[in-house]
């Protein structure tokens, strides 16, 4: 598929990436959207909290928001698209992955980049429903690599699932680890890193078998999170086999199921890898969107919509 022209234009004070960026993660707000949880529960016994809201009138489509790294179902970038989905007739079902809905999951493993398993469960819940007759993804970040990598495994995909549109996909994570630990992402870096670190804390009892205190201390940057723990908790060997086996890069080629990427191109958080030029030529189910400006899920512009929202809406209504 050729690469697509963007017609996305900025306001002129969210030209930069590091404005739009943070004004979109600290700044934004969403309101209006009426939440209904559901929790469901996993192959492993574990669960998973789903929020639900609902367009005006029953609807036979749904689509399913995944959250990006330390994300969850109330964050504006979910509750944007929620809201404009349902006053468009679509149900949405935001997800909030193992140990992201305020509680901790039960198990010692929690949520990572690749962790299709859980989606497909999600997927598997919403068909078993009986009520859809459309179903999409759209996942943000770290949920846009999950929803390009469902997609593109060696799995049957329901013939529900009409279409998927992944924003700021890391779709090369060793790449995007590479520039979150770069100098200018530092703030970012330290940030994510004491998230998920508080998360970690209360496992180092309950599973005092799995971590040690001293593994804990160890820990002083994203990549010795995913040492120590993602690719331990998950079947990895090491952080390096984790970000090999969890891109999504290397399953684009096998998309058959119409996706939309997203990246902007000042989005500090991804590499050179994150930008698939070649996969999306060479696959027409594949359409790569590449705009100036955005940043990291920062596609601010004017009204209560974001850029990438009003395009998902767009993709999905053109299908």
């Amino acid at each position: 598929m050729p690469i697509i022209e963007s017609t996305y234009k900025p306001l002129f004070w969210a030209k930069s990436g590091f404005v739009s960026t943070v004004f979109s993660g600290l700044a934004r707000k969403v309101n209006g959207v009426n939440q209904i949880r559901e929790r469901i529960t996993l192959p492993d016994t574990d669960f998973l909290d789903l929020d639900w809201s609902y367009a005006e009138k029953p609807s036979q489509k749904c689509i399913i928001l995944l959250h990006g790294l330390e994300g969850h179902a109330q964050r504006p970038y979910l509750t944007g698209a929620a809201k404009l989905f349902n006053q468009n007739g679509i149900d949405a079902c935001a997800v909030n992955f193992r140990g992201c809905s305020g509680e901790p999951n039960l198990l010692y493993r929690s949520y990572h980049s690749g962790a299709t398993e859980d989606l497909a469960s999600v997927v598997n819940h919403i068909v078993s429903l009986d009520k859809y007759e459309e179903i999409y993804i759209k996942g943000i970040s770290l949920g846009a690599n999950m929803a390009l990598k469902y997609v593109g495994e060696e799995r049957e995909v329901s013939k529900q699932i009409k279409a998927v549109i992944a924003i700021s996909a890391p779709c090369d994570l060793k790449g995007s680890c590479d520039e979150l630990l770069s100098l200018k992402n530092k703030a970012y870096a330290l940030r994510f890193l004491d998230h998920l670190k508080q998360k970690l804390k209360p496992k180092l009892e309950q599973f005092s078998d799995k971590i040690s205190v001293a593994d804990y201390k160890s820990i002083k940057t994203l990549i010795d999170f995913d040492h120590v723990y993602t690719s331990k908790a998950h079947g990895f060997i090491d952080a390096y086999d984790y970000y090999d086996k969890a891109s999504s890069l290397q399953f684009l080629p096998n998309i058959k199921v119409p996706s939309l990427v997203i990246n902007a191109l000042n989005d500090s958080f991804l590499s050179a890898g994150c930008y698939p030029v070649k996969e999306a030529k060479n696959n027409p189910n594949l359409h790569l969107e590449m705009p100036k400006y955005g940043g990291h899920v920062g596609f601010i512009q004017k009204g209560e919509f974001y850029y990438n929202e009003m395009r998902a809406l767009d993709f999905i209504n053109k299908l």
